[in-house]
C-alpha cells in the first residue's frame, strides 16, 4: 500500500526536518499542513489551513482519503500554561476528526510532545525521566492531547505513538523554539560589539547536566515509531544519546565564533536583545547575509527558558533502544554542524 503522510505544523523545525527525511526515503507521498502553506513538489503538496477552525478543517481535509499516517507537530504559543491547553488540544481534535472520517486506510497517528509531560518546565524534576513516570498537576496540553488519542483509539484499527524529544536543534527559521539560532545570533552580535561570550543564563545552570535532540535524528525516530507494530500505543523519549554541561561546551562554542569565553553573566535575552534589530541589519549588509527579518531569527524567550534551567534536564532514552532504534548524535558535533549550516545559508556571518 502506498504510504501517505499528513504532516501537521509543516513549517516548524521538527516537521520540516521530518518532511525532508520522508522525501529522502522515497516511498512516501506527503501533505503538509500549516497556516503559511509552502512550495509543492512531485511528492509533496501543501495546504494552507487554520487548524483552529473546525469547519475549515472539515472542508479542506475532506479529500484526504489516501492518508495513512498523521504526524502531528503543530503548536500555538500562549502566555500561560493554562491558556496553552484549549488551542493546542482543539487543533489536534480538529485534524483527527476531519481526517479519520475520510481516511479509510489510516494506520497511525504520531503525536509530538516533549518533557513538559514530566513537568520539566516547572522546576527540578525526576531525572532521568522515564516514559512510565507519573504525570503532574494540570493544566498540561501534552497530556490532554495524549489522553484524547488514547480514548479515540479504543476499538479502532489505527494506533498512536507519542514522541518526547528534549530541546530540539535544527535550522528552520521563524520558529519560537530554536536554541541553535539563539546562540548563533547572540554570538554574532557579541562579536560585532567586540564582546566576549558570556553564558547568559542563571549561574546554577552552567554546570547542570543537559541533553538535546537533533532534528534529523528526531525525524528518523518518529518514522521508526510510526511504522513498527511493536511501538503501537506507546510513548518514547528520543534524545541524542549523550549528556553535556554548558561549562564544557560553551567555551567550544565561543571558539567557533572566534570569541573569548567570559564568566557567566545572567541576562534576560528578551530584554537586552530587544533593541538589536538595527545592529543586525548592519551585520546583514556588512556580510552580505540573506535578508531574513530579525523576528524570524529571534527566539529570545526560549533561550531565556533553556538557559534558566538551574537543575538537571534529561530523560531515559533506553526504551527506544531496547525496541530497536539505535541512532545517536554527538551533541558537540551537532552544534558545530548546525552553525556551519547557518553560515552556508547566509543567515549568520
Amino acid at each position: 500500500m502506498q504510504k501517505t503522510a499528513l504532516v501537521v505544523g509543516a513549517n516548524g523545525v521538527i516537521a520540516s526536518n521530518l518532511i525532508h527525511y520522508l522525501l529522502e526515503l522515497g516511498d512516501w507521498n506527503i501533505i503538509g499542513l500549516s497556516r503559511r502553506g509552502g512550495t509543492d513538489s512531485e511528492k509533496l503538496k501543501y495546504l494552507a489551513i487554520d487548524l483552529l477552525d473546525a469547519e475549515q478543517c472539515k472542508s479542506k481535509l475532506i479529500g484526504l482519503k489516501v492518508v495513512t499516517h498523521i504526524f502531528y507537530a503543530a503548536f500555538q504559543d500562549r502566555p500561560t500554561w493554562a491558556e496553552l491547553v484549549p488551542p493546542n488540544l482543539a487543533m489536534l481534535v480538529n485534524v483527527v476528526e476531519a481526517v479519520e472520517a475520510v481516511a479509510i486506510n489510516l494506520q497511525h497517528i504520531s503525536l509530538m510532545q516533549g518533557y513538559k509531560v514530566y513537568g520539566a518546565h516547572l522546576g527540578p524534576f525526576k531525572t532521568p525521566a522515564k516514559e512510565s513516570d507519573g504525570g503532574h498537576m494540570p493544566p498540561e496540553f501534552n497530556i490532554d492531547q495524549q489522553q484524547f488519542l488514547e480514548n479515540r483509539q479504543q476499538g479502532k484499527s489505527w494506533t498512536w505513538s507519542a514522541i518526547r524529544p528534549s530541546v530540539v536543534a535544527g535550522t528552520a527559521l521563524g520558529n519560537p523554539m530554536n536554541l541553535v539560532l539563539v546562540i548563533a545570533v547572540y554570538a554574532s552580535i557579541s562579536r560585532e560589539l567586540g564582546l566576549p561570550l558570556h553564558f547568559p543564563g542563571k549561574p546554577g545552570a552552567y554546570d547542570k547536566l543537559l541533553e538535546m535532540t537533533d532534528a534529523g535524528l528526531l525525524a528518523k525516530a518518529t518514522v521508526w515509531a510510526a511504522t513498527n507494530d511493536q511501538c503501537a500505543n506507546q510513548a518514547f523519549n528520543i534524545t541524542n544519546g549523550d549528556l553535556f554541561r554548558w561549562n564544557d561546551i560553551w567555551p567550544k562554542i565561543a571558539r567557533y565564533f572566534n570569541l573569548e569565553t567570559a564568566p557567566p553573566l545572567q541576562l534576560s535575552l528578551q530584554t537586552v536583545m530587544a533593541d538589536k534589530e538595527p545592529l543586525w541589519k548592519q551585520i546583514q549588509e556588512k556580510h552580505g547575509l540573506a535578508q531574513h527579518t530579525y523576528q524570524e531569527l529571534s527566539s529570545w524567550p526560549f533561550g531565556d527558558a533553556v538557559f534558566g534551567w538551574d537543575y538537571d534536564f534529561f530523560g531515559d532514552g533506553t526504551k527506544a533502544r531496547r525496541l530497536g532504534f539505535h541512532e545517536f548524535v554527538d551533541t558537540e558535533n551537532m552544534f558545530i554542524g548546525l552553525f556551519d549550516e547557518l553560515k552556508a545559508m547566509k543567515i549568520i556571518p
